[in-house]
């Protein structure tokens, strides 16, 4: 079914008209917005957000992805990365490159200005995302209805010698 040409050009302006508020709910300190650029364009198999994290929000929970590789570039502002155990400050122009399977991350804005940034990445019909401070992982599942979450139990092992 063709629905006509995709819109390929998104004017700030109309971007801005598509900004949601998002939470995390593993983290109650989670609260972000962000417009879905590459979704508004049509595209299927790389995602990119334009985020908006205000002072003293986090972004998500502490998480690793274990199929989707993931980046995110400080437009502006200022922010604390927690990679992999370890704080860093970061501001424009600092750019975050997350390979599978992917160190845990998190961005914490403690400061008093927003931090504007681009978030993006694989777009797959599947991941497993890792929360190692919570020690719960999930497989999430890209539907019609949006992306599923499913808690994953203790791994089984069964086969072994005979």
């Amino acid at each position: 079914m063709n629905d006509g040409p995709r819109k390929v050009l998104w004017k700030a302006d109309e971007i801005a008209a598509h900004d949601k508020r998002f939470k995390q709910r593993l983290n109650p300190n989670s609260e972000f917005s962000g417009a879905h650029l590459s979704r508004l364009a049509g595209m299927s198999r790389a995602h990119v957000t334009l985020a908006r994290l205000p002072a003293g929000k986090d972004s998500f929970a502490y998480h690793a992805h274990m199929m989707e590789e993931e980046w995110i570039y400080i437009l502006s502002g200022r922010a604390v990365a927690e990679i992999d155990g370890e704080s860093r400050e970061v501001g424009p122009g600092d750019f975050m490159g997350f390979p599978t399977p992917s160190v845990p991350h998190l961005l914490t804005n403690p400061f008093d200005e927003e931090l504007v940034y681009l978030m993006g990445g694989e777009d797959r019909p599947l991941d497993v995302l890792e929360y190692p401070t919570l020690g719960k992982r999930y497989l999430l599942m890209r539907s019609a209805g949006g992306t599923e979450f499913y808690e994953l139990s203790t791994p089984e092992r069964p086969f072994g010698p005979a």
